[in-house]
């Protein structure tokens, strides 16, 4: 029989990766919190015109990535390729836009089908917020010194670069694809099979070609802030303004784009030259069409996501486990008396391994081998005097301690 390994583009987590995936998630569930974000979670899969209304049918996530499926009852579902769509639609679902502004939180897996590589795999887990109903720079502002605490609050802060844009309003979006197609119609046999395809349907998205030639091209397009309107300038004024405002430090990058009509305004990065050409380890901008693209009524919206593997890969320092304490029985009559001690313990919020078998040496080695911090040494003799043998595995002392006591002298190892 075959040796069983996971599909590929998916991974195991086991307990060293799930402490780097841990330290992630719990960073930014704090530092969210303290922006006032309050977590939500969506079911991984929804019904597949969710993505293809929001994502669009010429991007590469819906023709060429997706995970979807009809289910036994007939209906095309997908598997979530990213999460803002689904904190949409649950708003949308849940009639909540009247409660507004929202504010939200997320961690969990998302699934896309493309080359693995690193710190991207086909099942991949994001962190993101979503501030929706505020149509005000200060919102813009707000969504980025999150994202800008996280990322210093995980360690790593110093090592990335805030990258900024603005797409505009609408009427700056469309005076722009008007220059950039007709300026790119020169070129057209010059471009990528992709970027031609993309000309009449979706013209911006070419600015973000990796084709080297598309690179070149692009080089010399038309730059989008020489067609903003005065109220777009205003905003994005607004926006480096708060910036500023709160010592937050940015590029402009006049090529960061996003190619659905959906977005408009401020479009940002943070990226690294820590992970080789895989740089981006958050990305997010403002999407003040999305819920009318969805049905719902016209309403602000803005925020990022951010890849949880690339996070985990730029920890400074290894996550540890908490060390525990081993409790060692010796002698039929005490195991009784050491589930019982253990179970206190464990109530007690300290972490508590049992040694279940061998003699005093090897259940002591095993007690190491599990890196205790302590371990706590039973038979019938102490608990007749209502003691235990309390030993520091590092120091190699040890002491018979009062069972009233216990809880006292443990503290240090808390």
């Amino acid at each position: 029989m075959a040796k069983l390994q996971p599909v590929r583009g998916t991974h195991d987590l086991m307990p060293t990766d799930m402490r780097r995936h841990r330290a992630v998630g719990d960073t930014a569930r704090h530092v969210a919190g303290c922006y006032g974000f309050d977590e939500i979670a969506t079911p991984i899969f929804e019904f597949a015109d969710v993505f293809r209304r929001t994502l669009g049918d010429t991007t590469d996530i819906v023709t060429k990535e997706m995970y979807s499926f009809v289910d036994k009852g007939g209906e095309e579902i997908t598997l979530r390729p990213e999460n803002t769509a689904g904190v949409v639609r649950a708003v949308l679902s849940n009639g909540l836009l009247q409660q507004g502004p929202l504010k939200y939180f997320y961690f969990g897996p998302m699934f896309r089908y493309e080359r693995p590589q690193k710190g991207r795999q086909r099942q991949f887990h994001q962190i993101g917020v979503e501030l929706i109903a505020v149509p005000e720079p200060q919102g813009d502002v707000e969504v980025i010194a999150c994202g800008w605490a996280i990322l210093h609050a995980l360690g790593f802060g110093d090592r990335v670069v805030l990258e900024l844009n603005t797409l505009g309003d609408g009427e700056s979006r469309l005076a722009y694809r008007d220059a950039l197609v007709g300026y790119l119609r020169g070129h057209v046999g010059a471009l990528s099979e992709d970027s031609r395809a993309r000309l009449e349907r979706n013209p911006l998205r070419i600015l973000d070609s990796k084709d080297e030639g598309d690179r070149r091209i692009v080089a010399e397009a038309p730059r989008f802030d020489a067609y903003l309107t005065g109220s777009a300038r205003d905003f994005f004024a607004r926006v480096t303004g708060g910036l500023e405002a709160l010592g937050l430090p940015y590029r402009l990058n006049p090529r960061l784009v996003r190619g659905l009509d959906y977005y408009c305004h401020t479009a940002f990065e943070f990226t690294t030259d820590a992970l080789g050409a895989q740089g981006t380890v958050m990305a997010g901008g403002r999407y003040d069409g999305l819920i009318a693209e969805m049905g719902g009524p016209a309403s602000a919206g803005v925020g990022w996501a951010a890849g949880v593997e690339r996070l985990a890969m730029l920890l400074a320092q290894e996550p540890v486990a908490p060390r525990p304490v081993a409790v060692i029985p010796m002698g039929d009559g005490a195991d009784a008396a050491a589930l019982a001690l253990a179970d206190r313990l464990r109530r007690g919020g300290l972490r508590v391994e049992m040694a279940y078998r061998g003699n005093l040496k090897r259940r002591l080695e095993q007690a190491n081998k599990r890196q205790a911090r302590a371990a706590i040494i039973l038979g019938e003799d102490e608990i007749a005097r209502g003691a235990v043998a309390l030993k520091d595995l590092d120091s190699g002392e040890q002491a018979e301690v009062a069972l009233a006591e216990l809880d006292a002298r443990l503290a240090r190892y808390r």
